[in-house]
């Protein structure tokens, strides 16, 4: 007979594995997305297409998530919106910027905290390959843990989860 430890942890193995995988489809569709537009498009026209292709591709997508903030029992409703969130598993942050800078990953951080998922990715179409503009993050690491993830790397990544 299996202890709860063992039941615990082979679930906590299964999500990861399904985590993994929605982030391999959030990172092939990206690079889809940014190879048929092109970057520098604002961040809504790569919302629309980035949802419509993961749904294409049989994932549920909610967009523009509301976000609540609790502070010493004052609640904020709608203190922040998640770009997208797929599968009701993994954030993706969007972005059409020259640079990512520490303040978007912090984004990220916080909206992975805030809606406790443990996997996210901040995707900058403004980057001129994709692959340049892929950041991933898990939730409970620091931030010098945040990994930037190139198409051709992204397979070795995801055993970081």
């Amino acid at each position: 007979m299996k202890s709860m430890e063992q039941i615990i942890s082979r679930k906590d193995a299964e999500a990861q594995s399904k985590e993994n995988k929605i982030g391999s489809a959030i990172v092939d569709a990206a690079i889809e997305v940014h190879r048929l537009l092109g970057p520098g498009l604002l961040e809504s026209v790569y919302e629309v297409a980035l949802s419509h292709e993961l749904v294409l591709r049989g994932f549920p997508v909610a967009t523009q998530v509301p976000i609540d903030v609790t502070y010493k029992g004052i609640r904020f409703e709608q203190g922040f919106r998640a770009d997208l969130i797929v599968e009701k598993l993994v954030v993706i942050e969007l972005k059409s910027v020259e640079q990512v800078s520490a303040a978007h990953r912090k984004q990220l951080q916080t909206y992975l905290r805030l809606t406790d998922l443990k996997l996210g990715f901040l995707l900058n179409f403004g980057a001129p390959l994709m692959k340049d503009g892929i950041v991933r993050a898990v939730n409970g690491l620091d931030e010098s843990t945040i990994l930037s993830v190139s198409a051709s790397s992204r397979e070795n990544t995801s055993s970081f989860l």
